[in-house]
């Protein structure tokens, strides 16, 4: 999720190993959430990189990357997918058997997203117990198992939801990068596991946030309380604060479970 110029430097520095990524989610086209995009493209090219790679993004970013790719006459050794983002409600972006990611409306100075994140529920497991005594053909396990209602030898119809029971709940994590507070997100991030909300100011420099189109502290809180999140990061903290622990402080007055977005912390949900 977004891409700054130190995102090479970073991947290096903590490790994370070039080829698992194939999906890059850019929030909106302000320089410290891509400029690092095209440096990024071309180093998978020199490392000879063959699978493809899918770019979430407002439309104008495909122009953007196009043209830095033919001013310097690079042609790319893997296949490199745009797929235009709208801030205009829930869209639904990936989807695979594990999760599925979607976009919502965020706002700020020009046209930004937040992406949520949604595992879907894994195979439940069966009540062997519950299933003694049925003339159940073990090929329906399966079935069962992904929750899906059977059949017996008999044409009876066993109810998954009697016979299994769901394993974890599914996790949620919700992205909320640039954006002036708007309780309108809450009905997006609602009940998330971990929420990652900007905190650039503190609070007495509301006035501030509310030119930059950015959020404080408190007000990132607020949003967390209002969701009824389970844990709340804060970050895109400004540089004027050499202290975060301050903003943390802050938060936590309306958010107990706050924890700041510092690089290299591995927050798990």
């Amino acid at each position: 999720m977004d891409c700054g110029e130190g995102t090479q430097q970073r991947m290096m520095q903590y490790k994370v190993k070039w080829f698992r990524i194939d999906h890059i989610f850019i929030s909106h086209l302000h320089g410290d959430h891509y400029y690092g995009l095209i440096g990024l493209l071309t180093t998978y090219n020199l490392l000879k990189r063959l699978q493809p790679l899918t770019i979430y993004a407002p439309a104008l970013l495909k122009d953007i990357i196009e043209i830095q790719l033919r001013a310097s006459n690079t042609k790319l050794n893997y296949e490199l997918h745009f797929k235009e983002t709208k801030d205009d409600g829930l869209h639904l972006l990936f989807e695979n058997d594990y999760v599925e990611i979607f976009s919502f409306p965020l706002e700020h100075k020009i046209p930004t997203t937040g992406f949520l994140f949604k595992q879907k529920a894994g195979l439940r497991k069966l009540l062997v117990e519950k299933l003694e005594g049925m003339d159940v053909d073990k090929s329906n396990y399966k079935s069962l198992k992904e929750g899906k209602d059977i059949t017996d030898r008999n044409n009876n119809i066993i109810k998954a939801e009697e016979v299994t029971e769901s394993v974890s709940h599914p996790k949620i994590y919700a992205f909320c990068s640039d954006t002036i507070y708007t309780e309108s997100i809450v009905e997006y991030i609602r009940e998330a596991d971990l929420l990652y909300h900007e905190s650039t100011y503190l609070h007495e420099s509301l006035n501030r946030a509310i030119e930059t189109k950015h959020s404080t502290a408190l007000q990132a809180a607020q949003i967390a309380k209002l969701a009824n999140v389970k844990r709340l990061l804060i970050g895109h903290f400004s540089s004027r604060y050499l202290h975060l622990s301050i903003l943390l402080e802050e938060s936590k007055t309306v958010f107990e479970n706050t924890e700041l977005a510092i690089e290299g912390e591995v927050f798990r949900v």
